[in-house]
């Protein structure tokens, strides 16, 4: 050891220590002194600190939830190759990892179907009583066994076996805010935990293997719809000594009966409660909350659903009422703005062209004199509500409210082509004692899901939240014909951009 002497500033002289190197006793190599005198490479070589550690592991996978067993009995769902799976492999291993200190995990790439999980760790540990200390990397390898979890074993010995159900009901006389929910469910996953799916009558009713799943998938419906609900119970068996009682769970779910593009005329307290809005309005979204509009006034207000069942109100004329009218003139300028404009309009009945009328609209932006449009007949539909029965007495009302603009004309010429996008749906029974299957009118089913589809093309806001797939079957038309088979305005359509390309893997894809 050498000492080296330096001035500093004070005039002091400083002693800097200067560490001399030894010889290896194995190989030889200068390196710095420690108190077992060998290099790294030669106390590897001596001394393997990942002796002891476990290096194959054997776990349980349901095939058919996607979970794993983290005993002694919980279940696990992680994705392949995910930090949930990284997380619950370490921690399969941490009993036998207490004696090194973990620094680094990462998966080595195997095939998907070869029931095999590898682990690359990196651990380090003190050696020789502390004397140096290891880095060393190893390979630990998972052996993946099928097993069925408890729910999933359950489902496959008795498929008609559930533990609670939820039963979806509204009471209108169309599906099309059912189809609506079904994409909603499809897209969040809401009912993927589901063990059965039932279409009844004005509903559909889910079974699920375990209370807490339907408890999400209500807190679910909840978020997207305003709803209803109320819970019953019922004992199925107990024992006595254990104090243990198994019980099913029936969850009644109401969904509003309000729909969109439903006239409503506003009990006077809920008018007052929204800013004396309408009375006459119309309802133009519903989510957890409901949104009205007033056409004569372009206001809105948004009704929640604990304000809704406060009142309880039903629609005065519904989707089903609408009749067509023929747009003569639109008196210039409308007022407002891109998404409504207020102006009046000279219409007729398709079916009384003789008979025209002006009314006040707030669908100035779109309509043009040969446009058809939507409405509903104030003065000569049904209606069941006294209070809008005395407005018309007096006249107060206006003789047609006009719902949307109607393209049936541009459809025509499309007729019996696909469409360039397609839906999913769910994989629903039909439930023959309570109204499905047989006595459900098919083609009324149909009809109502073309709507469906012909308001997500119209509807730019109610596509939002809905996942639409590229229809293989469709054949873009080329600008020549296009331009030949229009004459003026044509049917909107879902713009390319929006679909989404579904994933097929065909049978070679498959083999490599």
């Amino acid at each position: 050891m050498s000492a080296i002497m330096d001035q500093d500033s004070s005039g002091m002289f400083k002693v800097q220590q200067t560490i001399g190197s030894v010889v290896c006793c194995k190989c030889g190599v200068p390196m710095p002194p420690n108190a077992a005198n060998m290099c790294v490479n030669c106390l590897r070589s001596q001394v393997d600190i990942t002796e002891g550690l476990q290096k194959s592991v054997q776990i349980f996978y349901c095939p058919e939830c996607g979970c794993y067993l983290q005993p002694p009995k919980t279940w696990i769902k992680a994705q392949w190759e995910s930090k949930d799976l990284l997380s619950f492999c370490i921690n399969r291993l941490k009993k036998n990892l207490n004696k090194v200190t973990l620094t680094n995990a990462e998966f080595v790439w195997t095939e998907p179907h070869s029931k095999r999980i590898k682990l690359k760790l990196t651990v380090q540990a003190e050696v020789l009583n502390g004397a140096a200390r290891l880095q060393q990397s190893y390979l630990v390898e998972y052996t993946v066994r099928d097993h069925l979890c408890e729910s999933c074993s359950r489902f496959h010995a008795n498929p008609d076996q559930w533990v609670a159900s939820v039963q979806l009901r509204q009471h209108v006389s169309h599906r099309r805010s059912f189809f609506y929910l079904e994409q909603l469910i499809l897209r969040h996953e809401a009912a993927s935990r589901a063990v059965r799916i039932k279409q009844v009558h004005q509903g559909i009713d889910f079974y699920f293997g375990n209370k807490s799943h339907a408890d999400r998938f209500v807190d679910f419906l909840g978020k997207v719809v305003p709803i209803d609900y109320r819970q019953d119970k019922q004992l199925v068996s107990h024992d006595v000594k254990s104090c243990f009682y198994n019980y099913k769970y029936t969850y009644s779910v109401n969904i509003c009966p309000i729909c969109r593009e439903d006239l409503i005329f506003l009990p006077s307290e809920v008018a007052s409660g929204l800013g004396n809005l309408g009375p006459l309005v119309v309802c133009t979204k519903v989510s957890d909350s409901i949104t009205l509009l007033d056409p004569r006034t372009l206001r809105c207000a948004f009704l929640d659903a604990r304000e809704y069942w406060r009142s309880g109100f039903r629609s005065a004329l519904t989707s089903r009422q609408l009749v067509k009218y023929l747009v003569f003139y639109v008196h210039p300028p409308p007022v407002g703005g891109q998404k409504y404009a207020l102006t009046y309009v000279e219409i007729a009945r398709e079916s009384d062209l003789g008979n025209l009328f002006t009314v006040q609209t707030h669908l100035g932006h779109i309509l043009k004199p040969g446009d058809q449009a939507l409405g509903y007949d104030i003065y000569g539909a049904n209606v069941n509500d006294d209070e809008m029965e005395k407005y018309r007495l007096h006249g107060l009302l206006p003789e047609a409210i006009l719902i949307k603009k109607c393209y049936d004309k541009q459809r025509e010429r499309k007729e019996g082509k696909p469409r360039a996008f397609t839906t999913k749906k769910l994989p629903m029974e039909m439930d023959e004692s309570r109204g499905g299957g047989g006595r459900v009118d098919q083609e009324k089913m149909e009809n109502e899901y073309e709507e469906f589809l012909r308001d997500l093309e119209e509807n730019p806001e109610l596509r939002f939240n809905v996942s639409l797939y590229k229809n293989k079957d469709y054949i873009q038309e080329s600008d020549e014909t296009a331009s030949m088979s229009t004459d003026g305005e044509s049917a909107p359509t879902v713009p390319i951009e929006e679909l989404l390309a579904e994933l097929e893997l065909s049978e070679e894809d498959m083999d490599e």
